[in-house]
């Protein structure tokens, strides 16, 4: 594939027409090289920079939520049953869980609703080919009186619990599930010193407070959890809830039997939380002016080998904020030891502050705000994709914070009909996430990747691909020889104050300051691109190493 370095010779930057009011609106050289998976209505796109399928699967059923490409071509998605299977009933209902080979011929169908259990959300593909489904489960009234709910904090009939289930797919719809967590088991309260859940929240951050409602009604989906991710490198899963606005990390090297206790398993403390951060007044070491979350999104550990590896990368979406406003935020758990965090009894757990925060609060409300669903994303190069979810928009900012890449939803999430090039957006453009794989992923090994026509209907992206060039001299300057073995030099009339090398994966490989060459000698024969820096201007060039 063409290495797509969109660059204008005035600004270094290109932006696309304003009558470009879907699709890819803006695009600039720094963008990441990669391709972008979403899921609108009943279809999964997988689209280039320029907007372009690369490929499509089709369902029969609206989002439920999540999707995921595999390693080997596959994609997992989430659907939204509307059978009447289940009365679990509210935002992110799904129920069935679908797999689909790169052809879009289904392979595999779970459904996992009835009236005690729901599928909702997300789920998540494990290592060993195995499913994580995150779930609703009802508790009745008396069960949740039971486990010590106030009476006056209950203002319906049951209580939904959250549910994390391992399924090793069986045959085309069936499914055996392996592992379960459900948080039920990790309930305290003191409210009743009857019940035998009774204790002092303060001092057993490991588990849930059943009265803690966070400013809620009392409604039955008191934790509407919205994320499951795992880490394999710890074997823990990351889950989110938006109503407490909290994430919480678990072990999952427990056994089922384990993951209902508080003790057992890698880390030895059963299925209670082994973390726990963004609202500590939720287990009473806080007050509301030290919370950091309100209604997050997709919580995930930052992979190997990106910027800022180990760490957790959040949407915080803002939602009951004032002045509301999203950010993307990136925050570091304090550890004694791989997977295990420190933490001092009877206090909060750390950080008490973000490493890293990207937000818009120049408006009031501000530009940037998606009150509800929406991701964050690391990527190779360093850039973070930011999907604003509830607007339909994706974007894409460098590491000096600047706007490189948008992409405009042009797909109604409800009906499913498209916009015009030029037209107004969806009015229901909505997006769960957003999620880019570099080129070099296992999935796109040996397949034809050609680009087909954008999704938004009558087109125009000749702006786009009469700007994909991959040797494009700008102004004077010059790098030569290329390709090289051993020395590459860059010479321009104004001076080079930095040049940065990285590889096709992003990685940086050299760096060097004020100078106009780079010895190339030691790295590995292959394909890169030198950023290059001059002033407040940096531009990507490729250069091939013999």
């Amino acid at each position: 594939m063409i290495k797509r370095l969109l660059l204008f010779l005035t600004i270094l930057t290109f932006s696309l027409t304003k009558a470009q009011t879907v699709g890819t609106t803006f695009i600039n050289q720094n963008v990441f090289e990669a391709y972008t998976l979403i899921t609108a209505n009943t279809k999964s796109f997988l689209i280039n920079n320029c907007g372009e399928v690369i490929n499509e699967w089709n369902s029969t059923y609206l989002p439920g939520n999540a999707v995921y490409l595999l390693p080997n071509g596959n994609l997992l998605r989430a659907g939204r049953l509307e059978d009447g299977s289940s009365d679990i009933v509210f935002g992110g209902q799904g129920g069935i869980v679908e797999l689909f080979d790169w052809d879009d011929n289904l392979i595999w169908s779970y459904t996992y609703s009835t009236n005690q259990f729901r599928q909702h959300h997300d789920v998540f593909p494990m290592p060993n080919g195995n499913v994580l489904i995150l779930a609703a489960t009802v508790l009745t009234e008396t069960e949740a009186l039971t486990a010590g709910r106030d009476p006056n904090l209950l203002s319906q009939s049951r209580l939904y619990t959250e549910q994390v289930i391992e399924v090793e797919p069986v045959g085309a719809t069936q499914g055996n599930i392996v592992w379960e967590w459900n948080a039920k088991d990790h309930i305290i309260q003191d409210f009743d010193i009857a019940k035998s859940n009774f204790g002092d929240v303060a001092l057993n951050p490991g588990k849930l407070d059943i009265n803690f409602l966070n400013g809620g009604n009392g409604g039955s989906n008191w934790l509407h959890f919205n994320s499951i991710q795992y880490n394999e490198n710890l074997d823990q899963i990351v889950m989110s809830s938006r109503n407490l606005s909290e994430i919480y990390i678990i072990d999952h090297s427990t056994t089922t039997a384990e993951a209902s206790t508080s003790s057992g398993g890698l880390y030895g403390n059963g299925g209670d939380l082994l973390y726990r951060w963004g609202n500590p007044q939720a287990y009473r070491q806080g007050t509301e002016a030290d919370r950091t979350l309100f209604g997050q999104h997709y919580p995930h550990v930052i992979a190997d080998g990106l910027s800022d590896a180990g760490k957790l990368m959040i949407f915080n979406n803002g939602n009951g904020r004032t002045p509301e406003y999203s950010e993307a935020i990136i925050v570091d758990p304090p550890t004694t030891a791989p997977g295990v965090y420190d933490y001092t009894a009877n206090t909060a757990y750390g950080p008490l502050s973000v490493d890293y925060s990207y937000s818009d609060q120049s408006s009031d409300p501000s530009d940037f705000y998606s009150a509800i669903v929406s991701s964050a994303q690391r990527l190779a190069n360093g850039n973070i994709l930011i999907c604003e979810g509830r607007a339909g928009e994706i974007f894409e900012i460098d590491d000096n914070d600047n706007i490189v890449w948008e992409y405009k939803n042009p797909v109604n999430n409800i009906d499913g009909t498209v916009s015009s090039q030029g037209g107004a957006p969806p009015v229901v453009g909505i997006l769960f996430r957003a999620i880019k794989y570099a080129p070099d992923f296992p999935a796109f090994i040996g397949r034809d990747l050609s680009p087909g026509l954008p999704i938004e209907l009558n087109p125009d992206i000749s702006a786009c691909e009469n700007l994909s060039v991959a040797d494009v001299d700008i102004a004077d300057l010059k790098i030569y020889p290329n390709p090289a073995s051993n020395f590459v030099n860059i010479t321009s009339r104004e001076t080079i104050d930095k040049i940065e090398l990285y590889s096709i994966l992003g990685k940086k490989v050299l760096e060097v300051n004020h100078s106009d060459s780079i010895d190339i000698s030691a790295i590995n024969s292959g394909i890169y691109f030198a950023k290059i820096y001059s002033g407040n201007i940096s531009i990507s060039k490729k250069i091939i190493k013999k």
